[in-house]
Order: C-alpha cells, then sequence, then structure tokens
C-alpha cells in the first residue's frame, strides 16, 4: 500500500485539503484518511474508491510496476539480479539511468553484466554496458 499512500497524501496536499477535508469531501471518516495515508495493509475497497474518485483517479487492476526511484535508493551500484518480462535473467549493476526529457521521468538503466565488471571498474565504457529498458523489468534483487 506504500504507493498508493504516498500517492493520497501527495494529491491531498496539492489540491491543499487538510485530511478532514478530504474526509468530509470524499464522504469516508477521518481515521479512514489517517490509515490509508500511514500505509494500512487492509482497507474497505469502496472507500478506497471513494477517495480515489473525489481526487479524479481510480483504482484498476495494472501489472505490478517498480519504482524507479526504489532503484535508485536501493540498487544502484550494487550487484543485482535483474528478472525481465521477457523471463530473460541478468546479473550485474546497474551504473546509470537514462531520463526521457520530454516525459520528464527515468525510461532506462545503464546496465554492467557480471562478466564486464572488473573492466568497467577499471575504465568506465559505455560499450561495456547495455541498456534496460524500465518497463521491462519484472523483478529486481542484490544477489
Amino acid at each position: 500500500m506504500g504507493n498508493l499512500s504516498s500517492f493520497v497524501k501527495y494529491q491531498r496536499k496539492k489540491l491543499g485539503f487538510t485530511q478532514q477535508e478530504l474526509a468530509l469531501k470524499a464522504g469516508v471518516g477521518l481515521r479512514f484518511i489517517r490509515e490509508m495515508e500511514q500505509g494500512k495493509e487492509t482497507l474497505q475497497m469502496d472507500k478506497v474508491n471513494q477517495v480515489l474518485s473525489l481526487l479524479g483517479f481510480e483504482l484498476r487492476p495494472d501489472s505490478i510496476k517498480i519504482d524507479p526511484y526504489d532503484i535508485i535508493f536501493q540498487y544502484f551500484n550494487i550487484a543485482v539480479k535483474l528478472t525481465l518480462r521477457s523471463r530473460i535473467v541478468k546479473y550485474g549493476f546497474i551504473v546509470d539511468h537514462i531520463d526521457d526529457p520530454q516525459e520528464n521521468k527515468i525510461t532506462g538503466w545503464k546496465f554492467v553484466p557480471n562478466k564486464n565488471a572488473i573492466e568497467y571498474q577499471r575504465k568506465e565504457n559505455d560499450n561495456l554496458t547495455e541498456t534496460i529498458k524500465h518497463k521491462e523489468i519484472l523483478q529486481i534483487e542484490k544477489q
């Protein structure tokens, strides 16, 4: 629920609502809003949808996405195992991010496979890296 809690809190503050104002406008209790923003694991879906609807969003099934900022803070420059949506598994290091300036978001990663890691460490050379599209990453974990 971490992404939902941060999302709701961000949207509430963006609109200039207090927790109490959001609860009143969405027709839910203040306690529910507090629990939602604190990331409570079990929430009533109908109330979640009431809050999201007020904010102009809806809860719907979607594939699980990995937050690119989690990669930067947890997996940058350490040995990782990447499982791609194609079920290919890669071992190596993420050494840089690739931005799309038009969308203002991270769209990919410079990845150094384990077999190139020592040589890359001696001299950074883009010929030793691969580009991994962010949307292709199914799972990431430390080696």
